[in-house]
């Protein structure tokens, strides 16, 4: 969710990469939440993080407290952040109650991007 908010919010100003401590797959409620706000996230993928490890990059955030505690080192990275941010994927009930922690992960990654990222000065 987080790479789909910041190619909509940041336009051609960023370059947004997302990846995860284990490669599993893009959520149907993320993709259902996302596309509530008009953001389709469909063609999106899950990926492991060890294919950035290597890459040159101004920020890494770290979403979830798990993410933040197993992350590696990003020698190449310029800045790393960490937002405690409850992972949606762990919301457990009925659909309605899952769709819900989801737009709650939803909306506090757009308050951080908007907050956070937007405006920071880029190499």
């Amino acid at each position: 969710m987080a790479e789909g908010l910041l190619r909509w919010l940041g336009g051609d100003s960023y370059e947004a990469l997302s990846a995860g401590t284990r490669a599993t797959q893009v959520r149907p409620e993320a993709v259902a939440v996302m596309r509530e706000i008009g953001v389709d996230i469909g063609g999106q993928s899950s990926k492991s993080l060890d294919r950035y490890l290597p890459e040159e990059i101004d920020v890494v955030v770290t979403v979830c407290d798990e993410a933040n505690e197993e992350c590696p080192v990003f020698l190449n990275a310029r800045r790393r952040m960490h937002w405690s941010i409850d992972d949606p994927a762990r919301a457990g009930g009925t659909e309605a109650e899952r769709l819900s922690a989801f737009r709650k992960a939803r909306d506090n990654l757009r308050n951080r991007i908007e907050a956070e990222l937007l405006g920071m000065p880029l190499r």
